[in-house]
């Protein structure tokens, strides 16, 4: 087990260390390996990076994102662009997800609704909005459609995936297919394996919903 200063080292490290990040302004604690990020960015994609680095350290077991995101006064922009510019990009690179997505915005937040077939959509559609000049933050509300595939197919392509994967120990994550929602158990060593095994979950098709439950216990 690590101790939570260290944990906190490598966190504030590798803040410094990514050079998609500033963390000038970024504080970093760690409470029983719960990593707490508070102070202000001056771009949310700063926000949602400090975040992802903060999970690939080991011993980190959790995240709490309480980061500002201050945007500079020429970057600030009316809500009715943010709106019109988020569906001009989405129609360029998500053109088959596009037309069943709503883009709504609120001082500049971006909510997104509406639906799609694949979680890889989903997920795209929120990298696509994040970069978006003026946006604080997203809310990523697009549900995936139900195909018809049987839950005793669905668990035995995850398992079988997990097993392919070299950065997840196979042997110590159990799958449960409710109908077209997984439940993932078990306990992994690092909260980046937790993830990666969330991030397969989701790759299979007629996934609709992955509820994960691993334990990181490095």
């Amino acid at each position: 087990m690590r101790s939570d200063s260290d944990i906190r080292k490598d966190v504030e490290d590798e803040l410094r260390w990514d050079p998609d990040i500033d963390s000038t302004d970024v504080a970093v604690s760690v409470s029983k390996g719960v990593v707490t990020l508070t102070g202000f960015v001056h771009h949310y994609n700063d926000k949602y990076e400090a975040e992802v680095a903060a999970k690939r350290v080991a011993g980190c077991v959790g995240v709490a994102n309480d980061i500002e995101v201050r945007l500079p006064a020429i970057d600030q922009r009316p809500d009715p662009e943010i709106a019109r510019d988020a569906v001009d990009a989405l129609k360029r690179q998500l053109p088959t997800v596009s037309d069943h997505v709503k883009i709504v915005v609120k001082s500049g937040w971006v909510s997104l609704e509406g639906d799609a077939d694949w979680n890889y959509q989903r997920e795209r559609a929120e990298a696509i909005v994040r970069w978006l000049k003026g946006v604080k933050g997203v809310t990523n509300l697009i549900r995936l459609r139900q195909p018809q595939v049987a839950p005793a197919e669905i668990k035995h392509k995850i398992e079988e995936a997990f097993r392919r994967n070299a950065e997840v120990d196979a042997n110590r994550i159990a799958v449960e297919a409710k109908g077209h929602s997984l439940v993932l158990k078990g306990t992994v060593r690092s909260w980046a394996e937790r993830q990666e095994a969330e991030r397969v979950a989701w790759s299979s098709p007629g996934i609709v919903k992955v509820e994960n439950q691993i334990a990181v216990s490095p």
